[in-house]
């Protein structure tokens, strides 16, 4: 049946909404496909919905075409699962806790491993039933602190979320392989730009981890790329070591008055003037100090040397010291920590014998891998207005670790020998993880092998933000105008519209749309009787179905007017040629 615009559920805004930041977040809202109902929830109006739809056949022809078998989990879930992998108190502030009238704790789910695992283990337990793959496609929740950007990231958001399920690691492997190329074709089928980026394991470990990022200017997330094909983003990336120094065992650090010097400029600026050599941050030793908030809620304080040239990047920092939460050192903690000299912080030990100075601390003490045996730095001296040159990696301090926290820069080596790389802006659009025994292993998801020994199961764990495509799409198909879909998500795969002022537009418009609708098509009919056909035009291109036809005065000499969004030309056409035209491309 057409679709008639004169009793259709929407309503189109001529100005931005006051929250909206980005095109994509603006236009979905004036064209009636969303409504904010709280901030970073939104209420879906038909077109949204249908273009919605749209993007999940997609995904869902391609799921089917890799094997993948569709579910349905509830959002709101128990607390027991989440409690027994840990995920109840790992997730912290990051999830909606709530309690039925019984006092029984549950979560809006933020995600689904948990349930999958134990569907699994409820109906099979012979290696016979695998491999399996099944999915969904469900809202999930996250108690995002700052949310923004429309669709782009929210507190409610739907999801394709899929698991396979495997009697060994090489069954983990195609099962891998495949989701990976069918994620490949639905980003192609939506005419989305996508690199695929080597991503952290995070906890759960496993062998494998990949993002598809689209990349975008508005992206939250930084990837490095070389030309010789590595990319990974920046919490992946891997520092090439560089080889130990050969170095004096008899030196000895030099401590110097350096007054007013508690940054790494005043530092350099201080060394070249009475120091010989030439000096940049980058032969400076900084040494930051972080609390990190454990699970358990005890604050832990590390220290953390890397060259002065480096920025701590925080999502390398929370990826290196996760679970816990991570921030700067506070003005409280300094305090507690008295033999903390801000400024003038050198290299540090839980146990003492830094530069001479015996104080037992507790505090770790963890380097930046650049900092290898054997080279030689500009320090503090752990002194009020005193540093320290001639320090030693090796010979005069050593760590307690290495970590991975300092910012990647253009020109960084990429880790596989591949040459450079830069640094570019993406939005995360699709996961693909190989989360192995860890979900397995803590629920009890084990089958009986070949040999009828029990075996545990490995799984993967594959994601698509589906809204979040929804958003990135309008945030790339948009002109002066308003919105301009691509053909294979278009709410609707013809927008007619009925302009003249006169009964005849209006039958000609009624008996075209039904020709387009018998020949299959989709079509939106704005049949409303008394708006100007200067504002049927603007919500025509504001909407952004890409093919647009109009009756208008010519339908009298059967003419009408073809409209194509995509490309902007118009032309005049009899009203057979446009039928054709439409019906055939």
């Amino acid at each position: 049946m057409v679709t008639r615009l004169s009793n259709f559920f929407l309503r189109t805004l001529r100005e931005d909404p006051a929250d909206a930041e980005v095109t994509s977040h603006k236009l979905l809202v004036r064209a009636g496909y969303i409504r904010r109902a709280a901030p970073g929830v939104f209420t879906w109006l038909p077109l949204g919905l249908r273009v919605k739809a749209r993007i999940e056949r997609i995904i869902r022809d391609e799921m089917e075409n890799a094997g993948a078998q569709e579910v349905h989990f509830p959002a709101l879930l128990p607390r027991d699962p989440y409690e027994r992998s840990g995920r109840w108190e790992s997730y912290g502030d990051g999830i909606f806790r709530l309690q039925d009238r019984k006092g029984a704790d549950y979560l809006l789910a933020p995600t689904h491993e948990e349930m999958f695992t134990l569907l699994v283990k409820d109906l099979y337990s012979s290696y016979k039933d695998l491999p399996l793959t099944i999915y969904q496609i469900q809202d999930k929740y996250r108690d995002e602190a700052r949310p923004r950007a429309g669709l782009l990231r929210g507190r409610e958001f739907t999801m394709k979320d899929a698991y396979s399920f495997d009697a060994s690691d090489a069954g983990l492997d195609a099962s891998y392989q495949a989701q990976r190329d069918a994620y490949e074709r639905i980003f192609q089928r939506l005419g989305l730009e996508y690199v695929i980026v080597n991503a952290d394991n995070g906890l759960m470990g496993g062998a494998r981890s990949e993002e598809f990022l689209h990349p975008t200017p508005v992206g939250e997330d930084t990837f490095v790329r070389s030309e010789g094909g590595y990319a990974a983003n920046v919490e992946a990336y891997t520092t090439a070591v560089p080889e130990p120094v050969p170095f004096d065992a008899d030196g000895a650090p030099v401590i110097f008055d350096s007054p007013n010097t508690p940054t790494i400029e005043t530092l350099v600026a201080h060394a070249n003037a009475n120091l010989e050599g030439e000096f940049t941050a980058a032969d400076t030793l900084k040494n930051v100090v972080l609390a990190l908030t454990h699970l358990d809620g005890t604050r832990e304080l590390v220290v953390v040397g890397i060259p002065g040239d480096r920025e701590v990047d925080e999502k390398r920092a929370e990826v290196a010291f996760a679970p816990a939460e991570v921030e700067a050192a506070t003005a409280d903690d300094f305090e507690s920590h008295p033999l903390l000299v801000k400024g003038y912080i050198g290299p540090w030990s839980p146990t003492g014998a830094i530069l001479g100075e015996e104080s037992a601390t507790g505090i770790r003490y963890v380097l930046d891998p650049r900092v290898a045996e054997g080279t030689s730095w500009i320090t503090g001296a752990n002194i009020d207005q005193k540093h320290a040159h001639s320090v030693v990696a090796g010979r005069d301090f050593s760590a307690d670790g290495v970590v991975e926290i300092a910012d990647v820069q253009e020109g960084d080596p990429a880790p596989d020998g591949s040459g450079p790389v830069y640094l570019a802006r993406g939005m995360e659009i699709g996961h693909v993880f190989q989360l192995g025994r860890f979900f397995a292993e803590t629920l009890g998801l084990k089958v009986l092998d070949e040999n009828g020994k029990l075996v545990t199961v490995t799984m993967g764990s594959y994601g698509i933000g589906v809204t979040r495509i929804l958003a990135i799409i309008a945030e790339l198909n948009n002109d002066e105008k308003g919105l301009v879909w691509p053909a294979s998500v278009a709410p609707f795969d013809v927008h007619v519209v009925a302009a003249g002022r006169d009964q005849l537009a209006f039958d000609v418009a009624a008996d075209v749309s039904a020709q387009l609708e018998a020949a299959g098509l989709d079509v939106l009919y704005d049949d409303r009787p008394k708006v100007s056909p200067g504002v049927k035009f603007g919500d025509a291109e504001l909407v952004g179905v890409p093919r647009v036809l109009v009756v208008g005065r010519g339908a009298a000499d059967g003419q009408v007017e073809l409209w194509d969004r995509r490309t902007g030309e118009r032309d005049t056409v009899s009203i057979a040629e446009a039928v054709q035209a439409l019906t055939t491309r």
